[in-house]
C-alpha cells in the first residue's frame, strides 16, 4: 500500500504520542502543540497501512512567512525516503499558498545536530538565515524572583529577527502584535524578556551578562510556576564572545559546542522553486 499524506485529526494523538516518545530523548513538544495544530491547519500526517509514521506542520507568520515545522518520521521508518516524501508534499503546499499569495517566503529553524533536515534543506535551495544559541538552564539553581508583566512595544525589539520558542519573526508592526498575541512580556530591574506559554523558552530582550544575570532568577520563577524543571534561552550568535561568561552563570548546552546550536533557515517561494 501507497503512503498517503492528509490533514491530522484529534484522534491521530495516540499515534504521535508514539512518535513523540521516540524522539529528542522523549523530550519531543509535539504532544503539548498536537491539539492547537490541529485547530490551526496546515497540520499532516503521513499515514502508511492504517498507522501514522511522520508528520509535518505548516504555520502562517507575519510577513507572509510559511513556517515549516514538526517534520518527524517515526524511527522504525527512517531511512527509507519518507522524510524526502514529506518535505516534498510541504514545498509543493508552500508554493501553492504562494501562488494565492498567502506567503513569499519558506522558513524553519533546526538544531545543528540534524544532519538529514539540513542536508535536505540546501538540497532544496534554503539559505541560512540567521544561528542562534540555546541554552539551558535548572530552575532549582537559581533564588527564584517574580517579575512584573510587561507591555512589549517596537522600542524593545532590538534584534532583526526575534525568537519566541523556537519560531521565529522579522521585526515589525504585525511581528510585535504576534508576539502580544502569542507570548507573555515580563520585566524585571528594568530588563524584558518573552516567555513561551508553557514557560519552556526565553528571549531576553536585553543582552550582555549582567542583564541576563538579572533575568534569570524571573525566568526560573516563571518555569517554576509553570511546573517546569529546567528551561532554556534562545540567545542570538552575536553573543559568542560571552558564551564562557554564560556558562559561569549556570546556563549549559546540551551539546557541548563553542558554535550557534540552531540554524534558522529561509527560502523565496516562486515558480519554478520546487
Amino acid at each position: 500500500m501507497n503512503p498517503i499524506i492528509r490533514e491530522a485529526k484529534p484522534e491521530d494523538r495516540p499515534f504521535i504520542e508514539e512518535i513523540a516518545k521516540l524522539t529528542w530523548g522523549g523530550e519531543d513538544h509535539l504532544v503539548r502543540v498536537f491539539d492547537d495544530w490541529v485547530k490551526d491547519g496546515n497540520f499532516y500526517v503521513l499515514e502508511l497501512e492504517g498507522n501514522v509514521i511522520g508528520t509535518a506542520k505548516l504555520t502562517l507568520l507575519p510577513g507572509k512567512v510559511g513556517w515549516l515545522e514538526g517534520l518527524r518520521v517515526h524511527p522504525d521508518y527512517r531511512g527509507r525516503g519518507y522524510g524526502r516524501f514529506i518535505q516534498n508534499f510541504m514545498l509543493n503546499l508552500g508554493e501553492k499558498l504562494a501562488e494565492e499569495e498567502k506567503i513569499e517566503a519558506l522558513e524553519f529553524a533546526t538544531y545543528f545536530l540534524n544532519r538529514e533536515s539540513i542536508a535536505m534543506a540546501r538540497k532544496d535551495g534554503f539559505s541560512v538565515m540567521a544561528k542562534f544559541f540555546n541554552l539551558g538552564a535548572r530552575v532549582g539553581d537559581f533564588q527564584q524572583e517574580e517579575p512584573e508583566l510587561a507591555e512589549l512595544g517596537m522600542e524593545d525589539l532590538t534584534l532583526g529577527i526575534i525568537p519566541l520558542g523556537w519560531k521565529f519573526v522579522h521585526r515589525s508592526e504585525e511581528a510585535l502584535e504576534w508576539l502580544r498575541e502569542k507570548g507573555e512580556a515580563y520585566e524585571i530591574a528594568g530588563f524584558k524578556f518573552l516567555s513561551t506559554g508553557d514557560g519552556t523558552t526565553f528571549t531576553p530582550l536585553s543582552t550582555g551578562l549582567g542583564c541576563i544575570r538579572a533575568m534569570l532568577p524571573a525566568m526560573a520563577w516563571v518555569a517554576g510556576e509553570r511546573g517546569r524543571e529546567e528551561f532554556d534561552l534562545m540567545l542570538s550568535g552575536g553573543m559568542k564572545p560571552v558564551l564562557p561568561g554564560l556558562r559561569r552563570l549556570g546556563l549549559f548546552s546540551w551539546d557541548e559546542t563553542a558554535e550557534p546550536n540552531v540554524i534558522v533557515f529561509r527560502r523565496r517561494t516562486g515558480p519554478g522553486l520546487v
